[in-house]
């Protein structure tokens, strides 16, 4: 299996590299401590817009969207696009300056392949543009939202509108003052089969009847200007045109949506892997210990060592990963994603803890992006489904192969 990037990825890499060289490392101290400071919360960077604008115009936008979104992508496989997504998770904010953050993305891929032509024009031209930001509304803090036919919240039909009532939390974006359509999903059907109970609508924030009832912190942060919050739907009325594919179709949609994002997110994730590795090997060859370099240690050695294995290991399967979505769908590549899923989040966190430990003191603070890496990961072991779920998921699967295999 060959995954030498094609002249093209190459000529992408390059390019994104030199802009990231000239004015998003640059920028990184500037950017922390602007989101940071409890002055600025709910904030954009000042500098983001003007970033967007050179990105936009050097054509380095959108690149997420694979090439089957025909109009609306720039033409990459998810294979293609996953090294760009490893290149952009060395600053995890950077995503943002090329259109190509999460949720935004999942809900760009949503409402491209499943939204109407008005849902189109209203919300995904906008984000395809840039000018605004979204939030995906799932998860529930009365219920274990991992299990995603718990979700309560209710979607009821009323003349020419649905009624919603219920309550979301760990809501991602919900505050961006950008932040102009939320993705909710709830049940249109209590007495449905399970899978197809649930919708999925679209929501201003705007509308009536919500309360963010908190801002929630992760790891003691709030994670602005996006962050997460708890929100209450009271009676909030929303026009049934703004219902994405139809009732009941909700599981659906949320399946198309994953794949891909999972890929991304995996890749991001290798990325603050590699770079909290370069790091540590930068930092352990100019500090000396009882006599001599700790890169002289056979411990920090080893370290480093375990380190290299488990980011190219985790890089591999993830590209395998993207390359059967490509050729086979996401159906198909479902146990490969679900592997990824488990690993490269975990590997990413323990890499960084290996890291810190190098570091010392200096490990856990702000100095350097590895604690906020360390952090991050811990975070995405929960997030789109638990690691729980999804080596549930995928033993099943694999017992259920390996016995219909005949014995050799």
């Amino acid at each position: 299996m060959d995954f030498e990037h094609s002249d093209k990825v190459k000529g992408l890499l390059a390019r994104i590299q030199a802009f990231m060289d000239e004015h998003v490392y640059p920028n990184e101290e500037d950017y922390h401590r602007f989101v940071t400071d409890p002055a600025n919360l709910w904030k954009e960077w000042p500098k983001m817009e003007d970033l967007k604008a050179k990105a936009k115009a050097l054509d380095l936008w959108n690149l997420f969207l694979p090439h089957e979104y025909g109009e609306f992508s720039p033409g990459l496989t998810n294979l293609e696009y996953a090294p760009i997504a490893e290149l952009l998770g060395r600053v995890p904010w950077s995503s943002q300056v090329f259109n190509c953050s999460a949720p935004d993305t999942g809900n760009m891929e949503v409402l491209a392949k499943y939204g109407s032509p008005e849902q189109q024009e209203k919300w995904l031209k906008p984000l395809l543009n840039g000018e605004i930001r979204s939030a995906y509304v799932m998860t529930e803090p009365q219920v274990a939202s991992s299990d995603a036919t718990n979700l309560e919240l209710s979607i009821t039909p009323d003349g020419d509108e649905y009624v919603i009532n219920g309550r979301k939390w760990w809501i991602s974006n919900a505050m961006h003052p950008r932040c102009d359509v939320w993705i909710v999903m709830g049940k249109t059907d209590f007495n449905a089969p399970r899978h197809a109970q649930h919708s999925q609508i679209l929501v201003e924030p705007s509308t009536p009847g919500i309360t963010i009832v908190r801002h929630q912190t992760v790891f003691g942060s709030h994670n602005s200007p996006g962050g997460e919050c708890e929100l209450r739907f009271e009676n909030v009325r929303v026009p049934k045109g703004n219902l994405i594919l139809g009732e009941g179709r909700g599981f659906e949609i949320a399946q198309g949506r994953l794949g891909p994002g999972r890929i991304h997110h995996c890749m991001r994730s290798i990325g603050q892997a590699q770079r909290a590795l370069e790091i540590m090997a930068r930092r352990v060859d100019s500090r000396v210990a009882f006599g001599k370099k700790l890169a002289d240690q056979s411990s920090i050695r080893q370290d480093v060592a375990k380190s290299f294995c488990e980011i190219e290991m985790s890089r591999l399967l993830t590209l395998k990963a993207a390359d059967a979505m490509d050729r086979y769908g996401n159906k198909v590549a479902k146990d490969l994603i679900a592997a990824i899923k488990v690993v490269a989040p975990q590997m990413a966190q323990t890499v960084c803890d290996r890291a810190i430990q190098a570091h010392g003191g200096m490990g856990v603070s702000d100095d350097t992006p590895i604690a906020r890496f360390f952090t991050l990961n811990r975070f995405v072991r929960i997030a789109d489904g638990p690691d729980e779920v999804h080596m549930s998921q995928l033993g099943k699967a694999k017992i259920k192969e390996y016995v219909a295999m005949n014995e050799r």
